[in-house]
């Protein structure tokens, strides 16, 4: 019964970013309008997407599920953190622990799936135009999407059946802002060097294979618009990329830098600050480099309202 009652954790306490009162009101404004706008801004893009027939492509039909993943990210993340701002008991109970770590997981997963489905999609777009519509036709796309929610839900859930049936003896308290999933390994009471292997595989699978093949995409890209002998149709070949090329950046290279030191494993308050990072920062500037960087998505939101200030001015004559 001893070691019952040692092994049975009932909740966590989520030790976050600050203990000072001031610093967590402060932060929590921040993070209630970066939340506001990325989820305002993602559904937007969404439904954008539905409303306008030019942007039913397949580019932009990947782009609704990045949207979609993006929103449902901050969401798993960013509502507990709120709350734990202004809460003078910072606990989380067990099975809300175990369901952030595999939404946010899983979701993460999917989003660098994502991104490589959707460099695929630019390779054949500037490399073979003339049968763009021929290969990344209705069913290859949904098969590419659908292959890449239930990848990242599957190693999601495997991880966290493996996380959640260590033993954490009274240790309860999470130096994090979630349940990330290093963080709640490492309150395991026992030997965790299998967790850290399957965690490593993991990440190599599903963040280094993606990349691998968003960089082979590119590498072709970038050879194939070198090639093309006039300024302006280099320039276009590269604009077809521009929006995406910005997001696989910043996702990719943030996550490389973070981890793939040479020195040392990051620190706490580095793996706090990246995931920050992607449950804040990146949702709320995927529809900002779409829309901004992005002609048609511009061409678009212009029409949009336009038929807005038509209406409108019909219901007030």
């Amino acid at each position: 019964m001893e070691q019952d009652n040692q092994t049975w954790v009932h909740e966590f306490i989520l030790l976050g970013l600050s203990s000072d009162w001031d610093t967590q009101v402060s932060l929590f404004v921040l993070f209630l309008l970066m939340y506001l706008v990325t989820v305002l801004g993602n559904f937007l893009i969404i439904a954008l997407i539905r409303l306008d027939s030019r942007l039913h492509t397949p580019m932009y039909f990947f782009l609704t599920n990045l949207s979609l993943v993006d929103a449902s990210y901050a969401t798993s993340i960013v509502p507990q953190l709120l709350a734990h701002f202004l809460a003078t008991h910072k606990a989380i109970p067990f099975l809300s622990c175990a369901a952030q770590l595999f939404f946010s997981l899983g979701l993460g997963g999917i989003e660098f799936l994502l991104l490589a489905v959707m460099a695929y999609d630019r390779y054949v777009a500037v490399c073979d135009p003339l049968r763009y519509s021929v290969i990344m036709h209705a069913g290859l796309c949904t098969r590419l999407v659908i292959t890449s929610w239930v990848s990242g839900s599957i190693n999601s859930l495997v991880h966290t059946a493996i996380t959640f049936q260590l033993p954490m003896c009274t240790n309860k308290y999470i130096d994090h802002i979630s349940c990330e999933i290093l963080a709640v390994v490492r309150l395991a009471c026992v030997d965790i060097s299998s967790n850290e292997i399957v965690i490593m595989v993991s990440s190599i699978v599903l963040l280094m294979t993606p990349f691998f093949l968003v960089l082979l995409s590119y590498i072709q890209i970038i050879s194939t618009i070198l090639k093309i002998q006039s300024t302006e149709g280099r320039r276009k070949a590269f604009h077809t990329c521009a929006s995406h090329l910005t997001v696989v950046t910043l996702c990719y290279g943030t996550t490389i830098f973070t981890y793939i030191q040479p020195h040392s494993s990051p620190s706490v308050l580095q793996e706090k600050l990246i995931s920050l990072f992607y449950a804040v920062l990146m949702p709320m500037l995927n529809p900002m480099i779409y829309s901004l960087r992005n002609k048609e998505v511009k061409g678009a939101w212009q029409k949009l309202l336009g038929k807005f200030s038509v209406f409108t001015s019909k219901l007030t004559s």
